[in-house]
């Protein structure tokens, strides 16, 4: 099992830019596939971005494409979605999640940190 903690959450201006950062520990952080996801107020969470074991692949939500990046540090045990010309409607919790090798579905989570983008 793996124990996430996201941190770098904050207040930004439409246009700006955000890094969030996820430290993982508990268990081998190579062998799990990383993901961040968000839920903004009334909304079901959603995939953002994903990242595999080491980091040549990832992957996007379209409306965020072309606008973040998932990167990770395996030496550091730390996964970064850094967030460009950030919107209004990127506003909302996100969310550090773990997939193990082999399994399905995230199975570990973060507590969440708060992204709010003002107008």
């Amino acid at each position: 099992q793996m124990h996430l903690e996201e941190s770098g959450g904050g207040l930004v201006q439409v246009g700006g830019s955000l890094r969030v950062s996820c430290a993982a520990s508990g268990d081998t952080f190579n062998a799990y596939y990383m993901g961040w996801f968000r839920q903004a107020p009334g909304k079901e969470r959603e995939f953002v971005a994903g990242i595999s074991f080491h980091g040549g692949i990832a992957t996007y939500a379209d409306s965020v494409k072309g606008r973040f990046t998932i990167s990770r540090d395996n030496a550091k045990n730390t996964v970064i979605l850094q967030m460009n010309s950030l919107k209004v409607d990127d506003t909302a919790l996100y969310y550090c999640a773990a997939r193990r090798l082999g399994v399905e579905t995230y199975g570990d989570w973060g507590q969440g940190t708060q992204v709010t983008v003002s107008s």
